[in-house]
């Protein structure tokens, strides 16, 4: 299973699963990102961070770090 990270610019996928504990994965979820949400990838930033996505409407960005807490497919 690849997580967010891995996804390439203009890819649309499907959030299976959030790992991570706590305030962390509270945070995830507050931004509305939770499991069985389409999340499409806009724009990754030369360097890698921040991740621009689109999910449920809203643009977000998010860290490489989070990111890597969010298993796609």
């Amino acid at each position: 299973m690849r997580t967010l990270r891995e996804v390439k610019c203009g890819e649309t996928v499907l959030v299976r699963k959030l790992n991570g504990e706590g305030a962390l994965k509270r945070r995830i979820m507050d931004m509305g990102i939770t499991k069985g949400t389409e999340v499409f990838v806009r724009k990754v930033a030369p360097l890698g961070d921040p991740i621009e996505i689109n999910v449920r409407g809203y643009e977000l960005s998010i860290r490489k770090s989070e990111a890597e807490n969010i298993e796609v497919e």
